[in-house]
């Protein structure tokens, strides 16, 4: 499996105060060396998802019965993250001349969404205690470039789709070419918007974010994704091919979600890898519930074409795996990727412990 590696442990000091940005109600906790730790740390709602259970195997729950850690409000934390997104996606593409091109590029990328490549963003970069507004900027890139890569994918030469976030797809309501541009202007503006934004971030973690972001989204990340998927249409298709296009279709833009919000918030090296690794698993763990919930869900609860991969003779983890092994894989990567949080402060973390599980337990 290509995320079994791992990398060396390191220490952190004691947490003395922590604020997240936006949500207060976190009880201080001492600790010694960081452990796995997610067995006693509590969302304030309850999770009853058999995909997703067991969350930790039984060794790293032990592991973590020494340390006691607050509750932690999960929902309020995305609905807040959520709400200073969107108000700051609609600051940045506002409706002006020519007025075409703006209404789509706000109608595809305003139309809600979970906001989980953005919200990864800033959990990142406030687990190596930066301010959420350094990564701001970054966190709209990443939305922008998320949302051209979903209306290039329903155009007809892709895969030709009608229905996106319960709504008719850009091209449907705008018509093809106008669809290709919109997808076209809000990837130059993503990095636009870097670059003129993020001011509060010194240049140099400016660029590095920049050529993560760039590298996510072409040849060697998302389009090699999409090209392989294109061409493997029709054929049989082993499970390290299948992972290929999904680690790149999919993974990669989560990955660069979380190592930039490292990288605007001050991380250093082990820090941006232990997070590459943690998003690359959730990434990898978001296809493959994308995959099960497409053939157990109908379209009006997905909010968009139910049944599709199979229809079009697409592999995907059941058809390969059976829906039963599709889950299990879906448990490993969960496991594997709290452990690569097992080396952080866990009241930072905490975002991220419960974005791994929102991401194993969604139904749309």
């Amino acid at each position: 499996m290509a995320f079994s590696a791992t990398i060396s442990s390191f220490h952190t000091s004691t947490l003395l105060k922590i604020h997240i940005n936006g949500y207060k109600n976190l009880t201080r906790v001492p600790l010694g060396h960081p452990k796995p730790v997610l067995g006693k740390i509590r969302a304030i709602h309850a999770v009853n998802s058999s995909l997703f259970q067991p969350f930790l195997t039984e060794e790293l729950l032990n592991n973590a019965m020494n340390n006691p850690l607050p509750i932690f409000q999960f929902e309020e934390y995305m609905a807040l993250k959520t709400k200073t997104v969107n108000k700051a996606l609609e600051e940045a593409v506002p409706l002006q001349h020519p007025l075409k091109i703006h209404e789509a590029m706000r109608y595809s990328l305003l139309a809600g969404g979970k906001r989980i490549r953005p919200i990864l963003c800033i959990a990142s970069c406030e687990l190596v205690g930066g301010d959420e507004s350094l990564t701001l900027p970054i966190s709209c890139a990443v939305e922008m470039i998320h949302t051209m890569s979903l209306i290039h994918d329903d155009l007809p030469c892709m895969d030709n789709d009608d229905l996106r976030r319960g709504k008719p797809t850009n091209h449907k309501a705008f018509g093809e070419e106008t669809a290709v541009l919109a997808g076209d202007a809000l990837l130059s503006l993503a990095f636009q918007h870097i670059a003129a934004k993020a001011a509060k971030v010194s240049s140099d973690r400016v660029i590095q974010a920049i050529a993560e972001l760039g590298s996510a989204v072409g040849s060697e990340g998302l389009v090699a994704g999409q090209v392989v998927d294109l061409c493997c249409e029709g054929k049989q298709v082993s499970l390290s091919e299948l992972e290929y296009i999904h680690v790149h279709k999919t993974a990669k833009l989560l990955e660069a979600s979380a190592v930039c919000g490292v990288i605007v918030g001050g991380g250093n090296v082990i820090e941006i890898e232990r997070l590459r690794s943690y998003a690359r698993c959730i990434g990898l763990l978001f296809q493959v519930v994308d995959d099960i919930l497409d053939v157990t869900k109908s379209s009006e609860e997905l909010g968009k074409t139910a049944g599709k991969d199979l229809a079009s003779g697409k592999a995907t983890y059941p058809k390969l795996m059976g829906i039963d092994k599709a889950k299990k894989f879906a448990r490993k990567l969960a496991n594997q990727a709290v452990q690569e949080l097992a080396y952080f402060d866990p009241i930072r973390a905490a975002p991220l412990y419960y974005l791994a599980e929102y991401i194993a337990n969604r139904q749309s």
